[in-house]
């Protein structure tokens, strides 16, 4: 492995020399043999660093590093055998950390692939949608695991000699391991958790699986970082959003961040590029590799009967598989990385993952290439982060800048964050062909000749072709002016569309393409959805044929620089060969121009994609019109300080109540931001100088409206506001609960919340005149 900053420092070996005679004066020996006895063995190595970097000063002989085998015991028992599953686990050391007590931080990787994988087949794809087959041809199990005693070698040249420990485990279910493969199940989070547990001294190892001789890492500082591609990268994503502690840093690599956006799109079963047809209990199928290949077999049937293959829908099933959902447990420093050019992890998975860490405030960057699956960062990135989280090295990591992408001229480009600052949605409506199946125009003008277009589906049709071709009845083409120089896309691209089907179910699929002045145009990223989810991936929504609807959805996100001379393209069609379930031709879309758009995030937003643009035809003319907006506080008021007056109780011996009403309550939010709030209450005790009513009598029935004017907004930033639960009198308000609350996204505006009040009173209650305090509090 090179070494970027310079030739690491050697390890000093020192020489005893022994002089028989007398000693040297005046530099003359004057008299007496010189004999040499046999060289010690050379001092220790101790980790080195310099320019923030650990050096290879260790020993790379490898016969010299420390080896162990064994198996972690986890907190779960997915094979249900009645034992916690064991996770088999190899590690390799310095040999200082026997003979000096030295203690080092980990490098892990976690795979379900160390042991090959079994000869599963896909399932079909050409069916009409919603009707999937229900079996599949069976397949030969797969060879015995050879992961005994070393399971991998891989990470140990390049890390061991700098002083991490490296250790390899199986995902469960997997080799040597016990458990079963579940796709993303919670327990293959849960075994990964359980060796970062048992490197911190919280969980045990055996030296095999009988669990009858334990075995410590008291050689661990209990610092653990993990890496790895595909679901070798997926797991430490899975494994950090447990909120394990000693998990300090990850770097997923091509890594799924939400299995239903693997096998998923927007309700559409879509397969991830290469892999047409795979699925869930596939996957878990082809890493099954333990021995005993019964006990698992009821599992993985499980997977298969929930995946659903018939809707797509998102489930709870599949958000067991979402770590996003538990993103604020991800405290590990995350250095994402990602090839843009990957259609089988798609980018999504890496752009919703680095948000949420972002979001989180958790130390964080990601690497960008042109390449597809895999593609690691390079060897100074990895080093100066695990470097900084694994060794504590205080190496400045945090102040450099945070996206490094690898430019269509194969240039690595650092950039402060990413998407890059000063991006802004651009959006570009849609206009309708001169001629069937022609292509349309592209532009910020909005198309005023009323006009619909159709296209036929034809999933044996590549979208390649369709997006090349000029004329197709199979799909509908729009092409922007000609850019006069290069314009950046950074971030995630979005469609609406204003479209209708003559039949109740259908694919729908968008591309996003770069044409180019001569040569063929390339597809720069893609989205779909099935038109029964187009309110929510969760819910399958039957639409009515004939009868128009707005589609919007998401492509993949990318950062792309479409080049001077080239035109911005959107192609428009049903079913995707590569990706989408493939039913019989004959679906006809139809598509109102006039209701549809592209928006693009162009760097430099509108200004800059007009100035880069060719000039318009006769009569055709653009002005950009800016208009700064600034943001303010989240503030509430309070409509009136006088007390809150409830209606007199003459006592009876048995339970009563009384009732009023909140003074109504005015939340603004003018941030800017939109990122949420949360109106709570809570009420003291009521006190007389007679007696007291618990506040757990105090009951609510909360309301809350919308204050804001009428001015139109877009769908997806409209303020919404919802009020509480109902709470009786009994249950209480002692303890803060909710009056009124905004979702992230729909909280900006002004909202009115308010409530009535019944305050029950018990048939014991002394006389008097009882006050409690009633606090409101705004986060």
């Amino acid at each position: 492995m090179p070494h970027p900053n310079g030739v690491p420092r050697r390890r000093l070996r020192r020489t005893a020399m022994l002089i028989a005679g007398p000693v040297l004066i005046g530099g003359i020996a004057l008299a007496g043999p010189m004999a040499a006895t046999a060289a010690p063995a050379p001092e220790p190595a101790a980790p080195t660093f310099q320019d923030g970097l650990s050096q290879a000063v260790f020993t790379k002989t490898t016969s010299e590093w420390i080896r162990q085998e064994l198996w972690v015991e986890s907190e779960v028992d997915s094979d249900r055998d009645g034992r916690n599953d064991l996770v088999h686990i190899d590690v390799t050391r310095v040999p200082e950390t026997n003979s000096d007590n030295l203690k080092v931080p980990v490098i892990m990787e976690m795979s379900p692939y160390y042991a090959g994988g079994s000869n599963v087949g896909n399932w079909a794809v050409d069916h009409e949608l919603g009707d999937p087959p229900t079996s599949k041809p069976g397949f030969a199990a797969p060879a015995a695991p050879r992961t005994s005693p070393k399971i991998s070698s891989s990470f140990e040249s390049t890390w061991v000699p700098r002083g991490f420990a490296v250790v390899h485990a199986e995902s469960l279910g997997s080799g040597f391991s016990e458990g079963c493969p579940t796709s993303g199940g919670l327990n293959e989070s849960l075994g990964g958790k359980a060796v970062v547990d048992w490197l911190n001294g919280r969980a045990k190892g055996y030296t095999s699986t009988a669990r009858s001789t334990e075995v410590t890492a008291n050689w661990a500082t209990g610092s653990v970082g993990m890496i790895g591609t595909s679901y070798n990268g997926t797991l430490p994503i899975g494994v950090a959003s447990t909120g394990v502690k000693g998990l300090d840093a990850i770097v997923p690599i091509s890594a799924i961040s939400d299995w239903y956006n693997y096998y998923r799109a927007n309700g559409a079963v879509r397969a991830p590029g290469g892999y047409q047809g795979e699925d869930l209990d596939v996957l878990a199928d082809y890493v099954h590799t333990r021995a005993d290949q019964a006990v698992c077999q009821p599992v993985i049937d499980e997977l298969r009967a929930n995946q659903d293959r018939a809707t797509g829908d998102r489930s709870e099933f599949w958000a067991e598989r979402n770590y996003l959902a538990n993103a604020d447990k991800i405290t590990a420093a995350t250095l994402v990385a990602h090839g843009q050019n990957d259609w089988n992890v798609m980018t999504k998975n890496a752009s919703d993952l680095y948000e949420a860490v972002k979001k989180n405030g958790t130390p964080h960057q990601i690497y960008l290439h042109q390449g597809g699956h895999g593609g690691a960062p390079n060897d100074t990135l990895l080093n100066r982060w695990f470097t900084r989280y694994l060794f504590k090295v205080q190496n400045g990591v945090e102040s450099l800048p945070k996206a490094y992408v690898v430019r269509e001229n194969n240039q690595l480009t650092e950039y402060p964050e990413w998407p890059q600052p000063g991006t802004a949605p651009v959006t570009l409506n849609l206009a309708a062909a001169g001629a069937a199946g022609g292509i349309g125009g592209l532009d910020f003008g909005t198309d005023a000749s009323g006009r619909t277009e159709s296209f036929v589906d034809d999933a044996q049709q590549r979208a390649t072709t369709l997006a090349q071709a000029a004329q197709s009845e199979n799909r509908l083409a729009y092409r922007s002016r000609e850019l006069t120089g290069a314009v950046r896309l950074s971030g995630t691209p979005k469609v609406s569309l204003d479209l209708a089907v003559d039949r109740d179910k259908a694919n729908l699929t968008a591309l996003l393409v770069s044409y180019p002045a001569s040569g063929a145009p390339k597809i720069v990223t893609r989205g779909w959805m099935d038109v029964q989810n187009r309110n929510s991936d969760a819910v399958t929504d039957p639409i009515e044929p004939g009868t128009s609807y707005r589609f919007d959805f998401e492509f993949e996100p990318k950062d792309y620089v479409f080049p001077a001379g080239s035109q911005i393209g959107l192609v428009v069609m049903s079913s995707d060969y590569e990706y989408t379930i493939r039913p019989a031709a004959g679906t006809r879309l139809t598509l109102a121009p006039a209701g549809s758009n592209l928006q693009l995030p162009i760097v430099g937003g509108a200004g800059e994609l007009l100035a880069n643009l060719a000039a318009g035809g006769p009569g055709a003319g653009y002005q950009v019109i800016s208009a700064e907006v600034t943001g303010g506080a989240l503030s509430m008021a309070v409509s009136s300080a006088d007390p809150i007056a409830l209606d007199a109780v003459a006592l009876t011996g048995v339970d009563q109540s009384t009732s009023g009403a909140l003074h109504p309550v005015r939340v603004v939010d003018s941030r800017g931001t939109a990122a949420g709030w949360d109106l709570t209450g809570q009420v003291s005790d009521f006190t007389s100088g007679s007696g007291v009513i618990l506040a757990e009598n105090l009951g609510w029935s909360p309301a809350a409206s919308v204050e804001t004017g009428g001015l139109p907004t877009v769908e997806d930033e409209a303020p919404i506001v919802a009020p509480g639960s109902v709470v009786e009198p009994g249950a209480g308000l002692r303890a803060p609960l909710t009056l009124c609350t905004a979702g992230s996204g729909h909280s900006a505006g002004a909202f009115a919340c308010s409530g009535g009040l019944e305050l029950g009173v018990p048939g014991s209650t002394r006389s008097g005149t009882y006050t409690g305090v009633f606090t409101l509090t705004l986060i």
